[in-house]
């Protein structure tokens, strides 16, 4: 079932079942940039272990994008709300 949700304030179109990392990569958007000046991060290990594809909620949640489930109406920001 399709559904969308906003990244950065950007509209993203998702499938039910997909993970906020494959969504954010299928819509061409960097997952978030390195905090420590290095550039644009995607994640790489796909099951939690690399720390490498954080992302933040709406309420400063900070999540794990490859084992976070999307879901309808989910607003995300690829930046560390601390640190802006």
């Amino acid at each position: 079932m399709p559904l969308s949700l906003r990244v950065d304030g950007q509209e993203v179109l998702a499938l039910e079942g997909d993970t906020v990392l494959t969504a954010v990569l299928l819509a061409g958007i960097r997952l978030r940039e390195s905090e420590f000046g290095d550039g644009p991060r995607s994640g790489f290990c796909l099951m939690r272990a690399c720390q490498d594809c954080w992302m933040w909620t709406g309420d400063n949640d900070r999540i794990q994008a490859c084992a976070t489930f999307v879901s309808q109406g989910m607003a995300l920001s690829t930046r560390n709300p601390d640190l802006t």
